[in-house]
């Protein structure tokens, strides 16, 4: 057993019994964990609160790492990087709960990955400090496919069609998995940006279901294992 230090993102907890939670976390240190925290929802005088363990709440712990794969502990919690419009926008906070379950679902390894850390990190203190974050999630997730190793090549983008499977622009519109236009020029828009030029994009609503729905599927042929999130139709009913 190791005591770390670490920055942390929380993808979920679950209740276990009637006073414990069990919770996931994506570490900085360590990658992905899960701690143990007995009589949490019991204890109000406890230093540890249940209100730490929302999603995406950036938190430093002070934990007992095992080396033999059973649950962890944590020592000391804080929250760092407190939101200040993310609990009180629904918008924003349907948004938290969609990208919660999926990172929940994909990151999984327990290692190190601290470009990943920092691009989550990061763009949580964006949405928490910008207005216009209707896009925000489909930006997040297309960039967030850089760090998993398939961002589309866009090298010949000016081609007719975007091959899902393959990750890159060609001409044949016979294939599988391909998206055209019009749908194609709605995905293109997000190609390349950074969240400080999402503003200068704008989707209806019907659009921004198709891109998300394209990014969905995108994921699903270069992850093993990725389904569709349970959350999606509660995010596409915030914004209908």
């Amino acid at each position: 057993m190791a005591i770390v230090a670490t920055k942390a993102i929380v993808l979920n907890a679950i209740k276990y019994g009637d006073t414990s939670l069990i919770v996931k976390c994506f570490t900085e240190e360590e990658g992905v964990k899960s701690y143990m925290l007995r009589g949490v929802l019991k204890s109000k005088k406890g230093k540890i609160k249940p209100g730490y363990f929302q999603p995406l709440t950036q938190l430093k712990l002070l934990v007992n790492h095992n080396t033999k794969g059973s649950l962890n502990s944590i020592k000391e919690v804080e929250v760092i990087h407190p939101y200040n419009s993310i609990p009180v926008s629904v918008i924003k906070q349907t948004i938290i709960l969609f990208l919660s379950e999926v990172l929940s679902g994909i990151i999984r390894e327990e290692e190190q990955n601290k470009p990943l850390y920092e691009y989550i990190e990061t763009s949580l203190l964006w949405i928490d400090t910008h207005d216009n974050v209707s896009n925000f999630h489909l930006l997040f997730l297309l960039n967030f496919s850089k760090y998993l190793g398939f961002y589309p090549d866009v090298s010949e983008h000016h081609k007719e069609a975007f091959n899902l499977l393959e990750g890159a622009f060609v001409d044949n519109q016979y294939e599988k998995f391909l998206v055209i236009n019009p749908e194609l020029g709605l995905f293109k828009r997000l190609l390349g940006i950074n969240f400080d030029a999402i503003d200068k994009i704008s989707f209806s609503k019907n659009e921004r279901q198709t891109v998300l729905r394209i990014i969905i599927q995108y994921f699903e042929l270069h992850l093993d294992g990725f389904k569709q999130p349970k959350s999606l139709d509660v995010l596409e009913t915030v914004f209908s």
